[in-house]
């Protein structure tokens, strides 16, 4: 799995290169293996609180947080919760580890996360979803 980085400022990095480990196949059948992530934002994590679907199943926060976060797939460049829903569980699992990484305080994975709020409730929720 590749990753790389882009910056808009020097020395501040505000988006990723990924390879997904299996890809996401569009209805067409195309497989769809690198994409961008940028950095998160507040309201990336703390809007998708208030949608029903997360009221209903909190681990709907993951889908809602990544399809807000990937910029691009592929060819794809609208990415939507039914992309996310569509991927496979090793690629949804890769994503999720690579969120915390890349928007980790200091940018590594296993940083120390603030106890409360929106930043660091939305992450450890990511977390523990994403493992159960």
């Amino acid at each position: 799995m590749h990753t790389s980085t882009h910056t808009s400022t020097p020395g501040f990095q505000t988006e990723i290169e990924f390879e997904l480990p299996r890809g996401y196949v569009d209805s067409s059948g195309t497989l769809h293996r690198r994409g961008v992530m940028r950095l998160a934002t507040a309201a990336d994590e703390i809007l998708p609180l208030r949608d029903p679907r997360v009221q209903g199943n909190e681990a709907y926060l993951t889908v809602i947080v990544l399809s807000r976060v990937i910029v691009r797939l592929g060819s794809l460049s609208d990415i939507h919760t039914g992309v996310i829903e569509g991927l496979f569980a090793a690629d949804l699992a890769y994503l999720q580890r690579l969120y915390e990484r890349f928007n980790s305080e200091d940018g590594t994975e296993g940083a120390e996360r603030p106890q409360a709020g929106g930043n660091g409730q939305a992450l450890r929720r990511m977390t523990t979803l994403g493992e159960a």
